[in-house]
Parts: structure tokens; sequence; C-alpha cells
């Protein structure tokens, strides 16, 4: 009777085993239709021109048309919900943000209708975008000391726009004023490109942005960078130092891009989309049009990835709560 129960348990582990085995392979005939990269923002922005770089990618290297769906609204919400409710099967995938999978969990609350940590299968950390801090040329400042000695001079006489209520411009400007207590109106715009215009003719004094938002203006001297927002320099900007290097050891604020795929997703699957995006970014010529565009390429396993927007949520939650932003 024992024989007869141990080659039973033996062949019931060998089936599980075999079992096992064929989840952790991907299909013989993955992809064979079309597959899907869903994105947050409207085309020809820095992560919509991202998000095609690597479809583009995928594509050539799969064999398989990759069609990019921007679904744009909410902060990012409405797309990253869109990846989220999709099938698990490996033929959609999405784009997401610091926003979406960091400060949107604490910001909209109640409102979030998908949670950033279990709604996903993490596959890849696939870049940054640091911001840099920018003034207008009619403001006596040179570095973040002087603005910080002159905003304490000249209380609620400054003010900052950024590309909306909740994203990491405003944020960064909220921790500054935080950390220092310094008085500065906030001027939320709806993006960026509806901001910078008001910084350049001067009705705002202060941005912190995205480098990619204001490189040209730097270049053509219209604007002033004093400093940027993560620890480490930028490689678009090598010459403007951080506020860590300025004063504030610990200020280290970035925007990110990643790539997830829906929360279920083959871990196999997983792993190939992982392995094919990780050798595009590695590739000189992929660093070099991000680099142009003001983006740092990064690269992480899905584990990793899954731990950092972890981290990222429970980083931004103070920070959002002390500024106050709501959505309405």
């Amino acid at each position: 009777m024992r024989s007869i129960i141990g080659r039973a348990l033996g062949a019931a582990l060998m089936l599980g085993a075999s079992a096992f085995a064929a989840r952790a392979q991907v299909p013989a005939d993955f992809p064979n239709k079309p597959l899907k990269l869903i994105t947050l923002t409207t085309a020809g922005g820095t992560l919509d021109i991202l998000a095609r770089m690597i479809a583009d990618d995928i594509g050539k290297q799969w064999g398989q048309q990759v069609i990019v769906e921007n679904r744009v609204g909410a902060g990012g919400n409405i797309g990253a919900e869109a990846t989220a409710r999709s099938a698990p099967d490996g033929y959609t995938i999405g784009m997401v943000t610091v926003s979406s999978h960091g400060i949107n969990t604490t910001l909209y609350g109640e409102r979030m209708r998908y949670d950033a940590v279990k709604d996903f299968a993490p596959i890849i950390l696939a870049a940054e975008t640091k911001n840099v801090i920018v003034v207008h040329p009619s403001l006596p400042v040179k570095t973040v000391p002087e603005l910080i000695a002159y905003a304490k001079a000249n209380p609620d006489k400054i003010s900052f726009g950024s590309a909306g209520t909740g994203t990491t411009q405003h944020l960064s400007g909220e921790m500054v004023k935080m950390m220092t207590g310094v008085k500065m109106q906030h001027v939320p715009y709806r993006g960026a490109a509806a901001a910078v215009p008001d910084l350049l003719s001067g009705q705002t004094q202060l941005m912190f942005v995205t480098i990619p938002d204001v490189i040209s203006h730097i270049q053509a001297g219209t604007l002033r960078p004093i400093g940027i927002t993560s620890k480490e320099r930028s490689r678009s900007l090598p010459d403007v130092v951080p506020m860590a290097e300025q004063g504030w050891p610990d200020f280290d604020v970035r925007g990110w891009f990643g790539v997830v795929a829906p929360a279920g997703t083959p871990k196999a699957i997983v792993d190939k989309y992982n392995a094919t995006i990780k050798a595009m970014l590695a590739r000189s010529d992929t660093q070099a049009k991000m680099l142009a565009m003001g983006l740092d390429s990064l690269s992480s396993t899905p584990e990793e990835f899954a731990g950092f927007i972890k981290s990222e949520v429970e980083k931004w939650a103070p920070v959002v709560k002390a500024s106050g932003a709501k959505v309405e």
C-alpha cells in the first residue's frame, strides 16, 4: 500500500512540476497577434515619445506590431486603470509614472480606482527625468541658497508655476517651503507647456520643472538654472548643481517612467518584456536619443521595480498630506 501511495505521490509531484515548468515558459506562439502599449499623455510629449521608442523596438524584435494607445486624464490614472483592467495575457502593457504609481495614491485617495501596488505586474523601471530649478533672469539669484535668502526677505513675493497641483513640480516647491520656512505662491497650470510662457514673460518668477520642458530655453539663456532637485547631477545639464550639494543633502525629487503589465500576467512573459526593453535601453543609440530629450535611462528587474513602486507610494504620502494638495 505504501509503495502505491508513494508512486502516486511521486507521479503527482512530477505532474505538478511539469505544469509549473509549462507556466514558467513563454508560449511558443507568443506573440501571435498585435500587442498594445497604453501611455498616459497626449502624442508628442516626452512619455509618449519614449513609449513609441519602446513599442517600435519590441515590434522589430518580436515581429508583431505594437499599437500605442494614448489614454489621457486624471494625472495618468485613466491610462493606468485601463492597463490594470486589461486581460493579463501579455498582449497589453502600459507606461506608468511617479504620478500614477507614487503621488496619486494619496492625492486622489478614495477616488483611486486601482491599487498601484497590487493591480500590476511591474516589468521595468525605464527612465527618469530630473527637475531643474529655473528662474526668470530678472530674479537676482544664481544659487538655491540665494533664492532662499531672497524669498525670506520678500515673503510671498515669488510665484512659482507648475504643471499642475500634485505634480512633482508642485511638490518640489512645497518641499522647499517645508524645509526652509520660506513663503512662496504656487500657481498651477494645465501642464508645463502652459506654465513656461508665463515664466518667460516674468509673470511668474520660478519653476521646478522637468528638464525636457525648458532645456532649449536654458541653452538660449532666456531662463537661468540654479539647481537640480535630485541628488545626482543630470547628464543633460552636468554643470547645474543639485540641491543636495547646496546644503540640502536629503532633497531628492525626480520624475520617472516605467512599464507594467496587468496583475496576473505570466512571469515568463513579464521576463521576456524585461529582457527586450532592458537590451534596448542599454544601446548607445537609445541612450543618445533619451539624453537629447533630457531623460536618463535606467534599468531594473521586475522585482526591483515592484519594490520601488511600493517605496514611492510610501515616500510621497506625507509630502502630499503636508502640502494640502487636493483633487477637486
